[in-house]
């Protein structure tokens, strides 16, 4: 019998999976699952393959035929304890017999490999320089590392668009089901090669070219210039503007001025503006938690350690960007103490403050002093800080104490600043108002993630004076729902638990997110204004602030580089396709040395009548980063099942409308037909549907939840990627005592990839993990562990051992390369392959199916295609 092969790489998408079973059950509503696929779709997808255990898998056949597939005899392969192995298959279905020898041409599997599809992109760009400009082409992947060059467009680094040829009409943009939104990251990193921004001053004598006096947008490349120079039009609001006489310069032959290559804001898509006013530099306070819980559990003591570390870190730095820096401390229970490090001073003092309802400062002077001036007295007083809190006692204070301490002090001195908290006691539940039943009091339920009203209009206090709240929590109390990380969310800062400080890596651990927290290029008191070109407005804005009435005009306490927001945008009315669409998101912020500084990005994006083009010009990523931001958001007021409903129907109706209007190639009603850069979508859209924000997992508590909901909405398009789609690198595992060793591989994220002989590690923004399967060879384990037994090797958090051996050598060069690209520091676990500690695997291997519910990605490309193809009966 001949079989049709799957057709991959068209030139309007990508279609596979010919022949899906007829005759299927189909739901009455697109947005619910129908029955679950058939049982050989099942076999074809889960790892089975011919040969012993342990053997490499076979390349398993696409669907061919009119509903009928073919599968050679397989084996399974042997799975981690926690989750079953496959079924047996004789390669028998409905009484047909194939050969899978006839498949050995075929690419290998059916569903997109989106491993491959992310080499590949690093293959083209890798060691290349990416061009912006306002026509050029699709952007690299974002975790794909390129050289960025500005020609008159915002770099990616700065803005990514979820579609690069937005529909000109309302009526396409809603039929197309796409989301039209952009990622933007004002403070993005730049890499050491490229050209850092460059600086204009705002006055007017020093050359700065205002930008448009109606709608108050910035000056950029996309303004049309007329009369010779005399008069502008704004993109965002079409009006025109008389260009004043000091900084007039003609027109030439292109209708760019003459000194555009001089002037940054006619040439460059991003720049930063120097603002002529100067406030005061921002400021440093600790704050101590001293109660006798911290005096018991050795906390208190380690924290003055790691802080006198600290001290002498910065004193190394001190030369640098910390020159300005100011320092204060500050050690609580039920009453605040605050220290006067006046360099005037003999010796620091101490000043108790009692009431703490109305919390007055005694004085103000020396409780912020510049740290040349009081890097003895502080070290001085977190060495005895320890032994004067013996005599605590057991009346553990509010970690909210310290921040509302924190706020009278910034607005004492009139500045911003940064609040690092070390809290030992269990988190209070006191802002939150239960009935008799336990229960909020209030007549409309609240959704989990829902912040108390308290910590809400805490927050809010510290946006408007700048004070950024990173809170360190050393407690292993359970404490139910209670979460103290709201007020550092919507502040821009960070919340830190650990395992009470009681082994060497948290101690580690600690030390490196001190370092993180202080060093991190810090914007405060930021107003975010975005500018869209006229026919558009920006209808939603996403990310980790306190949402207001106006969603182009956003204000945050404090946010860094690796802090990205979702713009979201409807049709006002028709879009002009010569002109395409202009975004502008300008950043107005003050730095580390007090400057007000304003960071100006402006991007251009195509139009077009023609629905393929902006199919065309999708990423994959960039839509999981808008819809992970959209959906995280929304869940404060919606149920997590309506949400994982929405996307499912969202992207059911994006396929199906792909098919009708876009694609042109002639493919049978079993074909499955996708975007040719969306062809990654899916398995990034099941792994969002099934995080434990919106599927829980079955050891997720609400505390964890609301922790992992704090920090992907506020994460980039790069480490959303990874998050939902972890590297799953395969590690070298030498056979004998060799010096060569072959690069870490990725493999896909499933059980299937995990050789019982090998030795892999996963790595995301949240987690970094080695798997080590029972198979290894002693010699692979001496090299890593210095032990030749896989029993006395010890599961959970681990460092691993200084050894001169190339796999160890290869293995801690890897991983610190990971670390240094990750958000976050992150704690080393070790997973023993076929015990308990195996489990924590488990959430990153995102193709197989969830013990919570989730569906597997084969089974989940058989729902979409099917309820697609329901909507074009």
């Amino acid at each position: 019998m001949d079989v049709p092969a799957v057709t991959h790489g068209y030139e309007n998408g990508w279609q596979g999976y010919a022949g899906w079973p007829e005759g299927a059950h189909l739901t009455s509503t697109p947005g619910a699952f129908p029955s679950s696929p058939p049982a050989e779709f099942h076999a074809q997808y889960q790892g089975l393959h011919n040969g012993p255990v342990g053997a490499a898998p076979e390349v398993p056949p696409p669907f061919c035929g009119t509903g009928r597939t073919a599968l050679p005899s397989v084996r399974s392969q042997r799975q981690p304890a926690w989750a079953p192995s496959p079924p047996c298959i004789n390669g028998l279905f409905n009484g047909l017999h194939l050969d899978s020898s006839n498949y050995s041409h075929l690419p290998a599997g059916g569903c997109p490999y989106l491993v491959q599809i992310m080499q590949d992109d690093k293959a083209e760009w890798e060691g290349k320089v990416f061009a912006s400009e306002p026509t050029g082409p699709l952007p690299p992947l974002a975790t794909t590392d390129c050289l960025m060059e500005d020609r008159g467009s915002a770099s990616p680094h700065f803005i990514r668009c979820t579609s690069y040829a937005f529909p000109s009409q309302a009526a396409a943009a809603q039929q197309s089901h796409l989301p039209l939104g952009a990622i933007v990251a004002p403070l993005a990193r730049l890499k050491e090669t490229e050209c850092p921004l460059p600086v204009c001053v705002a006055a007017m004598d020093k050359g700065h070219i205002p930008g448009c006096g109606v709608c108050g947008a910035h000056m950029c490349p996309f303004m049309a210039w007329q009369d010779c120079g005399q008069r502008f039009c704004c993109p965002f609001c079409g009006n025109l503007n008389e260009v004043p006489w000091q900084s007039y310069q003609p027109t030439g032959c292109q209708g760019k001025r003459v000194d555009s290559e001089e002037n940054p804001e006619l040439s460059w898509g991003s720049y930063e503006v120097l603002e002529m006013q100067k406030g005061q530099p921002p400021g440093l306070l600790l704050a101590v938690d001293v109660s006798s819980a911290a005096v018991r559990g050795g906390q208190l003591e380690l924290v003055c350690q790691q802080l006198r570390m600290l001290l002498g870190f910065l004193t190394r730095d001190e030369a640098g960007d910390q020159s300005d820096l100011r320092l204060g401390l500050m050690t609580y229970d039920r009453k605040v103490h605050l220290y006067d490090l006046s360099p005037t001073l003999s010796r620091p003092h101490m000043m108790v403050v009692m009431d703490t309802e109305e919390l007055e400062l005694p004085v103000w002077a020396g409780l912020l002093v510049p740290l040349r001036d009081c890097r003895d007295s502080l070290d001085s007083v977190l060495q005895q800080v320890p032994r004067l809190a013996m005599e605590a006692e057991d009346n553990p204070g509010s970690q909210e104490l310290p921040i509302r301490a924190a706020l009278r002090i910034f607005q004492a001195l009139g500045c911003p600043g940064k609040l690092l908290v070390f809290h030992a006691a269990p988190p209070s539940d006191v802002t939150l108002t239960r009935g008799p039943s336990g229960f909020l009091r209030s007549a409309k339920p609240k959704s989990v993630f829902q912040p108390p009203d308290a910590c809400i209009s805490l927050a809010k206090e510290c946006v408007s004076q700048g004070c950024s709240v990173h809170l360190f929590l050393f407690s292993q109390q359970d404490v139910g729902s209670a979460w103290p990380g709201h007020t550092t969310h919507f502040t821009g800062g960070g919340f830190f638990p650990y395992n009470g400080l009681q082994s060497e890596v948290d101690r580690e651990q600690l030390n490196r997110d001190l370092r993180r927290c202080v060093e991190t290029n810090t914007a405060y008191k930021a107003q975010l204004r975005v500018f869209v070109s006229k026919g558009l407005r920006v209808s939603g804005c996403y990310g980790a602030f306190i949402p207001g009435p106006d969603p182009t005009h956003v204000s945050m306490t404090a946010l860094d580089g690796s802090t990205a927001l979702a713009l979201e945008f409807s049709h006002d009315g028709p879009l002009d396709d010569r002109r395409g669409v202009v975004i502008q998101a300008a950043l107005s912020y003050t730095n580390a040395k007090g400057e007000r500084r304003t960071q100006i990005h402006s991007l251009g994006v195509n139009c077009s009548n023609d629905l393929l083009d902006t199919f065309r010009s999708c990423q994959a990523q960039t839509l999981l980063t808008f819809y992970c931001k959209k959906m995280y958001a929304r869940a404060l007021e919606r149920p997590p099942q309506e949400l994982r409903e929405e996307l499912q129907v969202e992207v059911t109706r994006a396929l199906a409308c792909y098919r009708k209007h876009c694609c042109s190639s002639v493919v049978t009603h079993g074909q499955l037909v996708l975007p040719q850069f969306l062809k990654a979508f899916p398995v990034y859209l099941n792994s969002l549907r099934k995080s434990e924000v919106l599927l829980p997992g079955l050891r997720s508590s609400i505390p964890q939840r609301l922790q992992l909901r704090s920090r992907l909405v506020s994460m980039d398009a790069r480490s959303t990627a990874l998050y939902f789609y972890p590297l799953l690198l395969q590690l070298p595992v030498p056979a004998e005592e060799c010096a060569d060793l072959a690069p870490a591989e990725p493999v896909r994220c499933s059980a299937s990839s995990l050789d019982p002989a090998g030795l892999y590690l996963a790595h995301g923004p949240l987690v970094l993990l080695l798997w080590v399967g029972r198979c290894v060879s002693p010699g692979a384990l001496r090299q890593l562990f210095n032990t030749t037994s896989f029993s006395l090797l010890p599961p959970g958090e681990a460092c691993l051992p200084v050894l001169d051996t190339p796999l160890s050598v290869c293995v801690r060069s890897l991983i610190e390369t990971l670390q240094s690209h990750a958000p976050y520091s992150l704690k080393l676990l070790v997973a023993k392959q076929g015990e308990v500690s195996e489990e924590v695997i488990q959430p990153l291997l995102v193709e197989d199916k969830s013990p919570n519910g989730g569906a597997s990605y084969p089974d989940f490309l058989y729902h979409l295609h099917v309820n697609s193809m329901r909507l074009l009966l």
